[in-house]
């Protein structure tokens, strides 16, 4: 164990933070995603029974978010809703980065789901939580500390 370190952040979970570059992402993902297959060899670290803001309630307490950039945070729009829809799930790890000072609501992104699929083929990593609401998917871009 580690001090100040969540317990959640497991060996795997640290070492693939710690390798990514400044600009690189990571995909924090729901139980449904298909994340195996779009991952294309690249690291998935599996979260099962952790839902989606409690891992990202971890990830961003090591994670510097990209300051050079509009818009570092990129979530799963909703299918067939308004463009400023967000669902009860989005909104709590929107909240989370509000409230911690990670990021503002207008720094995050929503993606149209298939515009998503594309972008997260560029991600470094993948991480799966257990999340069972759907549209549970977000993409961050590592900063500079």
């Amino acid at each position: 164990m580690l001090k100040g370190i969540d317990p959640l952040l497991s060996p795997q979970l640290l070492a693939v933070l710690r390798e990514m570059g400044h600009g690189d992402e990571i995909a924090v993902v729901d139980a449904n995603f298909t994340a195996a297959r779009l991952a294309k060899g690249k690291p998935v670290i599996r979260l099962d029974g952790i839902t989606l803001h409690r891992a990202c309630e971890a990830i961003l307490s090591v994670l510097a978010l990209d300051a050079a950039v509009e818009q570092p945070v990129s979530f799963m729009k909703v299918c067939d809703t308004p463009d400023d829809f967000v669902s009860s799930v989005q909104e709590e790890v929107i909240n989370l980065l509000v409230s911690e000072g990670y990021a503002e609501a207008s720094q995050c992104e929503p993606i149209e789901r298939f515009e998503f699929y594309d972008r997260v083929e560029n991600a470094y990593a993948f991480v799966q939580t257990g999340e069972r609401r759907t549209y549970a998917n977000f993409i961050f871009k590592k900063g500079v500390i």
